[in-house]
């Protein structure tokens, strides 16, 4: 049985006193550009410095890359391969949607290499699911199992799943400054 994606968040009333502020589940968005990808927007908070307290805060999931100071927390369900069907749509409908559902996502592929992005971001992923394969320059790949953890350090790479079976990895985005 595959994972379902749940959120609770906690925080405090008036009194300082921890409670559940929700506990729901988390849907999946998906988007004809990349068929059979379901994309889980748990959390992700605000450009800048993070702050807890009793202010309500609301998440902040889009755009889908942060910037510096910013998070993201994320589930993304990847088909495999082998099985995913080809988009269907023009390709102008195809990335109007795309921009409409996950802004700022567009903008980091690559439209020559497909898959193949570069952001300024240090993400740190969980191969939660199945199986999937990084691809990084010059077509250099790692193997993905269930338990391996990724950092990956703003570094031009792709994300594949090339098993016979859907994979499911978790994706904490930290926005980041890059180094000239």
């Amino acid at each position: 049985m595959s994972v379902q994606v749940r959120q609770v968040v906690t925080g405090r009333d008036a009194n300082g006193r921890s409670l559940v502020m929700s506990d729901q589940a988390t849907p999946a968005i998906e988007v004809g550009a990349l068929p059979g990808a379901q994309f889980h927007l748990v959390w992700g908070t605000e450009d800048g410095i993070a702050t807890v307290g009793t202010k309500p805060q609301n998440a902040t999931t889009l755009p889908f890359f942060p910037g510096p100071g910013g998070t993201r927390f994320l589930l993304l369900r990847f088909a495999p391969e082998s099985s995913a069907p080809e988009p269907i749509g023009s390709p102008d409908d195809l990335s109007a949607e795309l921009e409409d559902k996950l802004p700022g996502l567009l903008g980091a592929l690559e439209p020559e290499n497909p898959g193949m992005h570069t952001t300024d971001t240090i993400d740190y992923g969980l191969c939660v699911e199945g199986e999937m394969w990084l691809e990084l320059d010059d077509g250099q790949e790692v193997h993905l199992t269930p338990g391996t953890c990724v950092v990956q350090r703003g570094t031009r790479h792709a994300w594949h799943n090339r098993s016979d079976q859907s994979a499911l990895m978790m994706y904490v985005i930290v926005g980041a400054e890059r180094e000239s």
